[in-house]
């Protein structure tokens, strides 16, 4: 059976791009209403006809989908009162004093994905690269953040070998401002424990677990990241520290998981996303990396079995996005950090075609047009 603070959980992940915050800590959510396994969300808007509205109802509907024993999600619409309305400019205004000194400095309509696998080895960081690189030279902006801290492999993948600035802000806290790339019209900007003064690329990171969770804390707070359209963090095997605290400290985080075809990949990765479900972030599907290596005859030979992708995303009622296939383009372009989607060749297209079905519906870029800010201010 479905619980109430279950849904209530996954719509803490529901964020309004204007103010920042979730629908659940603006009070936005008015009743959820639940039959079975169907659930009806009631919503309540700052105008009935904020151009947000089909924002929130897509997103809604993919959190509350995300959760066990859901079958249908209904969402319903209400406006404001005025007096409401004073009460979440009240608390907007007290948000926004926070959070000059305490949140994170990212544009409250960015995408924030997680790249995520249970076991290493299956391409995680080479899938956030290549997305990454792919979504800049489409023209957005994309922050890549190497949360993998002891096995950080972003600079490499992505060409970047400068190190990061850091300077004192705000008395003692320090301001980090990531390495960025120009790819085409749009922008990389890029954290990774590789790009730390002192952190070579062949010396041992050795942290435990609050130090880990310490670490990342810093990447998402102290970072000068700014207005990205997207927050790509390649996350590190397994289902521990750091996957723990991101869900706390990033609940607005959506989760894509990496398998290859071979079961054993197909069964690990399922607890990734199990972990993710239960820290109320949204599956957004699966992707098949090593799904089959294509011969310059066009000819095609799955080297590690097939149907894995597939059956891992019927397991976990989401879609497969995409199959990227072994091509010897994509280790050339992890060496020398011009990735292969940029190229041409099997891998490429498929990334490509992973990418708009990313752009166009797993993850589209959030409109952060709603007009409910300047109404509330005029109250």
């Amino acid at each position: 059976m479905v619980a109430e603070v279950d849904v209530r959980g996954a719509l803490n992940g529901v964020i309004d791009p204007e103010l920042g915050e979730s629908v659940i800590d603006l009070g936005m959510v008015r009743a959820i209403d639940i039959d079975d396994g169907a659930v009806t969300v009631t919503v309540a808007l700052t105008t009935a006809g904020c151009p947000l509205r089909a924002q929130f109802m897509k997103d809604v509907k993919a959190r509350v989908m995300g959760l066990q024993g859901v079958t249908k999600v209904n969402v319903k619409f209400g406006e404001m009162t005025a007096e409401q309305k004073r009460s979440l400019m009240d608390r907007a205004r007290f948000k926004a004093q926070e959070r000059s000194t305490l949140a994170m400095d990212l544009s409250p309509s960015a995408r924030v994905a997680a790249i995520a696998s249970g076991k290493g080895g299956v391409g995680k960081s080479t899938v956030t690269a290549n997305l990454a690189v792919g979504l800049a030279a489409r023209g957005f902006k994309v922050g890549v953040l190497d949360a993998d801290i002891g096995g950080f492999s972003m600079p490499r993948l992505l060409g970047v070998d400068a190190k990061v600035e850091a300077e004192k802000a705000d008395g003692d806290r320090v301001r980090i401002t990531p390495l960025e790339k120009k790819i085409g019209s749009g922008l990389l900007r890029v954290v990774s424990m590789g790009a730390i003064v002192g952190a070579e690329e062949d010396e041992a990171v050795m942290l435990r677990g609050l130090m880990l969770n310490r670490a990342l804390q810093h990447f998402l707070e102290d970072v000068a990241w700014g207005d990205v359209d997207y927050l790509l963090i390649d996350m590190p095997p397994g289902t521990s520290d750091v996957q723990m605290g991101l869900a706390r400290m990033l609940p607005r985080t959506e989760v894509v998981i990496i398998t290859t075809p071979a079961i054993a990949a197909q069964q690990v990765a399922a607890r990734a996303a199990d972990m993710a479900r239960k820290g109320y972030l949204r599956v957004v599907g699966v992707i098949e990396n090593m799904s089959a290596f294509v011969a310059p005859d066009g000819e095609s030979y799955p080297l590690f079995g097939e149907g894995g992708g597939k059956r891992l995303a019927k397991k976990l009622g989401v879609p497969l996005l995409g199959q990227l296939p072994l091509d010897a383009a994509v280790a050339r372009g992890g060496d020398t950090g011009t990735p292969a989607v940029l190229g041409e060749g099997p891998a490429a297209v498929a990334y490509n075609a992973l990418l708009d079905t990313l752009i166009e519906d797993a993850l589209p870029p959030i409109d952060a047009g709603c007009s409910a800010v300047d109404a509330l201010s005029k109250l």
